[in-house]
């Protein structure tokens, strides 16, 4: 009890400070209204330990709300000027290794991972992510988080029962998301020196791209299976055998691994696999250009949308109409 009286004293103050001046970029939030839905899918996963979405089980998810757009590269660098924040130096990268991928120099504001203000941020950790909603939670006065993979799922499927959240043609997926597309699947091929799984579209970039390009789900979310995947609050389980049924986060009996590891949900500009339940899997403090990143939430009563946040909207209109004369000049 007195850490909660603690907590929002302090959100009380730094309310009345940096949010009040409107210094704070808040992230678009779209009202999501609870319901019960079937969460997980029926395909095998990639291994043994490599998380798999079976059983599907029903899920009873509280009304919240999601960010409409994954946190950019411009929103991150608020933080990180406010506070100092210190990231990690390296991140995964493709490289041409036996894997395909190595981890070397590079950060959430690099130029090859952040080309501009309004892509989505990589290079970031399961911890940064936490640390940066902590921290917008203290200048707002609103309890920003990380959603539960039950919330993440609900939201990403807007009501279908597909395996995409528009249907089950997989060949449309470049109306939607930003994936391993033809352009994608060359320049990694370019990186790692080999060829993979041939790509089913174009969808006019190869890697990030900015954020709210492509057609949104019927929530209004955007990117939610393709830009970077998005780290949720549950630690890793391989099965949802014991899930909670309430939309909570699952952070006890955790798989156990060299350390904590996270999920993370969603496609990415390198995922051929973009289906709505597939899982994936992070650790805390393991920062990847490979398509990691993450997007917000919000619990309690729906509140207006912040000047900010309209401000933001507008912002990223203009990007996104430079971005398609950029397509169209090159085309």
């Amino acid at each position: 009890m007195q850490s909660t009286l603690l907590f929002s004293l302090v959100l009380m103050v730094c309310t009345s400070a940096a949010a009040a001046a409107g210094s704070v970029t808040e992230p678009p939030m779209a009202a999501i209204k609870g319901g019960t839905f079937a969460m997980g899918g029926t395909v095998p996963g990639a291994g043994k330990d490599y998380p798999t979405d079976q059983p599907v089980h029903d899920v009873r998810v509280a009304s919240f709300q999601m960010a409409k757009y994954e946190i950019t590269v411009g929103q991150f660098r608020q933080f990180v000027d406010a506070t100092g924040h210190k990231t990690e130096k390296q991140c995964w990268k493709f490289a041409s290794t036996e894997w395909g991928i190595d981890m070397g120099p590079g950060a959430w504001n690099t130029p090859a991972y952040a080309p501009g203000d309004y892509h989505p941020v990589m290079c970031v950790t399961w911890n940064d992510a936490s640390a940066y909603a902590a921290w917008l939670s203290a200048q707002t006065g609103k309890p920003y988080r990380l959603p539960s993979e039950a919330e993440w799922e609900y939201a990403a499927r807007a009501g279908s029962k597909t395996d995409y959240y528009f249907g089950a043609d997989a060949s449309q997926v470049c109306r939607y998301a930003n994936i391993r597309d033809f352009s994608g699947s060359k320049a990694i091929a370019a990186i790692i020196g080999r060829t993979g799984k041939p790509a089913t579209c174009e969808d006019g970039a190869a890697f990030t791209t900015v954020v709210g390009m492509y057609e949104p789900n019927a929530f209004g979310l955007y990117d939610m299976i393709g830009n970077v995947g998005e780290y949720v609050a549950d630690c890793e389980h391989l099965n949802y055998e014991g899930a909670p049924a309430d939309g909570s986060a699952w952070t006890t009996n955790c798989h156990k691994r060299e350390g904590l590891m996270k999920i993370h949900r969603g496609g990415s500009y390198s995922s051929r696999d973009f289906r709505t339940v597939v899982r994936g899997h992070a650790g805390i403090d393991n920062p990847s250009s490979l398509g990691e990143g993450f997007r917000l939430a919000l619990g309690g009563p729906v509140q207006a949308q912040s000047a900010s946040a309209m401000r933001f909207e507008a912002e990223l209109a203009s990007a996104r109409a430079a971005e398609r004369e950029r397509r169209q000049a090159v085309q």
